[in-house]
């Protein structure tokens, strides 16, 4: 309450003792520029914000369009805006700096393309609605999947100039016209979300067709850029470990506050990012830009080294990033949507579902559950013996699997049964080396048990993989996902088998290999050793059309055990030691620094309730079966933390809301902490 505050403000001698009597308030106007002093006006403690404006407006003699502008409070670091508020209600007094100034100003926005836009932005909403103009600017729907953060400070030589990067501007192009009212923001709302929201010209939004300019800009959007430069991969920085991977996230804004309070200037440059790994209702014919530059985000995070993966599929990155680069030189992304055979199964991927659908399991429990039975080999690392892989019989029912000594003996008792639900499933494979394994890291009470499973052929590799995959989730082989997992895991191992009985792998010398691999690869081979193994990759993958090939990179990039995870350094209670927890679309990973591994995970289906204490800065987290967790964040502020896990719970309500709305109320509800109350 902001009447009350002021009758405790320090500075109470500039208070007038009675309402209606006149004072000095100085106001600095922006547009009057840097030199001009600042305006004073006589004002009584009764004037409303909109009053203060007007004589503001009047003493100027400046003929403008005024309605963006506002008034900011120096001190207190806010914006005033609630024009019928009066400025005793504000606690505004004699001593208050104030600033006139507009609410939208020109930022510079880093793309996950790597390109600079410099756009209008809105520096007085949430950053959350921030982010919604913007990216209704750049036809990018869903803005809640993304987000803005402070840039890493990138390694300048004396020599470089900062012109070269100004290339896109947008400022041109109006975000909305002055202060969104109300309407005007349920309007936003509904737009971002909405298939249809804006008019298409030539298969572009209308705003982008105004000149070569902006058609330039759109262009750079909605189709991948050439492959970077090697010394420009080299420029960049690369984390070198886990603890580094968890700097980058401290960097995100506070979505319940406006740029201004978070020191944002005029001018500043920002990454707009997706931060959430949840990338709901993905359709090309209106996602040209939103896919395009997933994909860009994805081939950095490979590039730089941000996710792991294996040298086989690392080379398939590469070929498939070498057919996106060839076809996106000769056609746009709008007419290629034509012949995309397994659109389809490609677009339920890339949906990540949270947990199994309510009204699947329903229908599920009348039928009888089908069971995977085989001859598996299972190695178990921790266990004190000599003894590599042992071959046993297997038996996955439900999200369980059961061994036994043979089949003979699968009536009786099991040596074992794996509950898979909540465990960590990797794949460990090497197609040209026919090693098909399987890493599992299931909960125990004393933390997580290894096992590897070993299969012997791809075939039941992919039944067994994808049956892993699915128990992990609490989803039984009935599901029908299943099929459609077995599917994706045979057409991602086709593409890694090299293609001995095809045409010679050809030598193609506009091939730049070492801008396709990350630059542990550049170290190990030479171009010429790379280009033949690249180009090997490249024949199971030159048939598919733009929109597909760009939809697998993605399916392949969520396939890699590190996929989506965002990492923090935190304290846990009654602990010493700092350690990292990893923040998923799903769970919550525990990630022990002195061994380097997962040692506990915990699923967002199991929890109760979660608290912040913002005194001490401490997150608290009560999940069924009484398991009561609590850690302090080392390096972010705990706001991030709390943000991250409100906003993943937030995205798994999207699925069940069948309206184009974005519910914006829930999301600062399960965000925001004190902010939203």
């Amino acid at each position: 309450n902001y009447s009350e505050l002021s009758h405790t403000h320090p500075h109470n001698q500039y208070k007038p003792t009675h309402p209606c009597t006149a004072w000095d308030l100085t106001v600095t106007v922006e547009d009057l520029g840097p030199d001009a002093p600042p305006i004073q006006i006589s004002v009584t403690s009764e004037l409303h914000i909109g009053g203060v404006i007007l004589k503001l407006v009047e003493k100027t003699n400046l003929k403008k369009d005024w309605s963006d502008h506002a008034l900011w409070w120096e001190q207190k670091q806010q914006w005033l805006l609630r024009t019928g508020w009066t400025l005793d209600k504000c606690g505004v007094h004699a001593d208050a700096r104030l600033v006139f100034t507009p609410q939208h100003k020109p930022l510079r926005l880093g793309l996950p393309n790597g390109v600079t836009l410099k756009m209008r932005a809105c520096f007085s909403s949430s950053a959350f609605r921030t982010v919604m103009g913007i990216c209704r600017v750049l036809n990018l729907r869903h803005p809640e999947e993304l987000s803005l953060l402070r840039p890493v400070e990138e390694k300048k030589k004396k020599k470089d100039k900062d012109s070269s990067e100004e290339l896109y501007d947008l400022t041109d192009v109006p975000l909305t016209a002055g202060a969104l009212n109300n309407t005007s923001k349920k309007l936003l709302i509904h737009c971002c979300s909405a298939r249809s929201h804006w008019t298409l010209y030539d298969g572009m939004p209308a705003h982008f067709a105004d000149s070569p300019k902006t058609e330039a800009v759109y262009k750079m959007l909605s189709v991948s850029l050439p492959s970077p430069a090697p010394e420009a991969i080299a420029k960049l920085y690369r984390p070198a470990s886990v603890v580094d991977k968890t700097h980058i996230h401290t960097r995100w804004l506070n979505s319940s506050r406006s740029l201004m309070q978070q020191g944002i200037r005029e001018n500043d440059k920002l990454w707009l990012r997706f931060k959430y790994y949840t990338f709901h209702d993905m359709d090309p014919k209106y996602d040209a830009v939103r896919l395009t530059q997933l994909y860009e985000q994805a081939r950095w995070a490979i590039l730089l080294e941000d996710i792991d993966c294996t040298e086989e599929e690392m080379m398939l990155f590469g070929a498939l990033q070498y057919h996106i680069g060839k076809l996106s030189l000769s056609q746009d992304m709008v007419s290629s949507c034509q012949g995309m055979d397994d659109l389809e199964s490609a677009l339920k991927s890339l949906e990540v579902k949270m947990v199994g659908d309510s009204n699947s399991t329903d229908t599920l429990e009348n039928m009888t559950a089908p069971e995977l039975n085989d001859y598996l080999k299972i190695f178990r690392p921790k266990r004190l013996t000599l003894k590599g892989y042992k071959q046993y019989w297997c038996k996955f029912q439900d999200t369980s699997i059961s061994y036994y000594k043979s089949s003979e003996d699968r009536y009786g008792e099991p040596i074992q049964q794996l509950n898979l639900k909540g465990c960590e499933v990797a794949p460990d494979v090497s197609v040209a080396g026919q090693k098909f394994c399987i890493r599992l890291l299931i909960p125990a009470p004393e933390g997580m048990n290894e096992i590897y499973l070993r299969c012997e052929n791809e075939k039941q590799y992919s039944q067994w993989m994808a049956a892993c995959k699915l128990a992990s989730k609490g989803l039984m082989l009935l599901d029908s996902s299943y099929q459609n997992e077995v599917k994706n895991i045979q057409t991602f191992l086709a593409m890694q088998r090299s293609n001995s009985a095809g045409p010679a792998a050809q030598t193609d010398e506009s091939i730049n290999t070492h801008s396709l691999v990350s630059p542990r690869y550049h170290k190990k081979y030479k171009p010429k050793q790379l280009t033949p193994r690249i180009l090997e990759a490249y024949q199971n993958v030159a048939q598919l059309s733009l929109t597909s090939a760009i939809l697998k990179f993605l399916q392949i990039w969520q396939a890699l055990p590190d996929f989506g995870i965002s990492y923090f350094m935190v304290r846990f209670k009654g602990s010493r030691k700092d350690e990292v927890l990893g923040i998923t679309n799903n769970r919550l990973i525990r990630i022990d620094l002195g061994i380097g591994d997962v040692v506990k995970t915990w699923r967002y289906n199991n929890m109760r309730q979660w608290n912040v204490n913002w005194d001490i800065r401490q997150v608290a987290i009560e999940f069924d079966g009484n398991i009561n967790i609590a850690f302090t964040c080392v390096n972010a502020d705990c706001k991030v933390v709390h943000e991250y896990i409100g906003g993943y719970i937030f995205m798994s309500t999207r699925s069940r809301q069948q309206s184009d709305t974005l519910n914006e109320e829930l999301f600062h509800k399960l965000t925001g902490g004190h902010e939203a109350l």
